[in-house]
């Protein structure tokens, strides 16, 4: 029963007056709780999702890999989070050489590529790039469908929605979402090298003796890490805005404006408590080795 359902059983004459001191936050506790049902129900029904809809699972894992239609044709989101994970990296590199060099240690460039790249930039520009593509299509496409009532045919032939729409897109972008990180750092990688050497001069020799030394194996797994959690959070935001969509076709462009907000303040929210919890403490590198 919702807030104000309580607020009316309980006080019926002073019902205005109670809703406006609940107000606000009564309102903001519900669309937690809400919120809190539809992550619980989507996660808890990946088991029955798997079970009853591996078909379903592996067509999302191909069309969120390679995209279909027009996107196709690019590449799709393979392409899209390499050109913008390059893009990203040449700007790190750009501005280390640039910053280091106004205190005479540029040779550092391959040891800023290393960290940054691994710890923070990789991580964000691949959640904006998944967010930008796969999230806003996956908010557009169940948006459709509820203005439709689509879902709600699906409910009615005994198919659980959730399941069968938001449970595999889940899955979906956690398995498409290892090899498409994987080739993001490696792009971050040949970015940074390449702009710094071919563009700036710097020895090759050196950019990889600082790279190599200050590049470690465990920031990399934990960067993966943050990519695979930050899928599953984007995959959930965008098809809660979906799922719930009204309003028309208005609403179903106001809702993907939403979730691509709520995804871009969550990416950045998990690098952020991340960075805090692996290197708050200890930044795990020394500059005098």
């Amino acid at each position: 029963m919702s807030t104000t359902a309580v607020l009316r059983s309980r006080f019926p004459r002073g019902t205005a007056r109670a809703e406006k001191v609940v107000g606000a936050p009564g309102r903001g506790l519900e669309s937690v709780g809400h919120v809190a049902w539809f992550v619980v129900t989507a996660i808890g029904s990946i088991g029955h999702a798997l079970r009853y809809y591996r078909k379903e699972t592996l067509r999302l894992i191909a069309e969120i890999g390679m995209g279909t239609g027009a996107m196709a044709v690019i590449g799709g989101t393979v392409a899209i989070v390499g050109f913008v994970t390059l893009s990203g990296s040449s700007l790190v590199a750009i501005q280390g050489f640039a910053s280091l060099g106004n205190i005479g240690v540029e040779a550092f460039t391959g040891f800023f590529a290393a960290l940054i790249n691994v710890r923070i930039a990789a991580p964000v520009v691949a959640g904006q790039a998944l967010a930008a593509t796969v999230g806003a299509g996956a908010t557009a496409e169940l948006g459709a469908m509820r203005i439709s009532e689509e879902i709600d045919a699906l409910e009615v032939m005994g198919i659980k929605s959730i399941s069968y729409l938001v449970s595999t897109r889940i899955m979906a972008g956690f398995v498409v979402i290892i090899p498409l990180y994987a080739m993001a750092i490696i792009m971050s990688f040949l970015s940074a090298q390449v702009t710094t050497t071919l563009f700036y001069g710097q020895s090759i020799g050196t950019y990889e003796h600082y790279f190599r030394t200050f590049l470690r194996a465990d920031d990399v797994m934990w960067s993966f890490v943050q990519a695979i959690v930050i899928s599953v959070i984007v995959m959930l935001n965008h098809c809660y805005y979906g799922f719930f969509a009204s309003g028309g076709p208005v609403g179903v462009g106001e809702a993907v404006g939403r979730s691509m907000r709520a995804s871009l303040v969550a990416i950045v929210v998990v690098v952020l408590f991340a960075s805090l919890a692996l290197y708050g403490v200890d930044p795990n590198f020394n500059l005098t080795v």
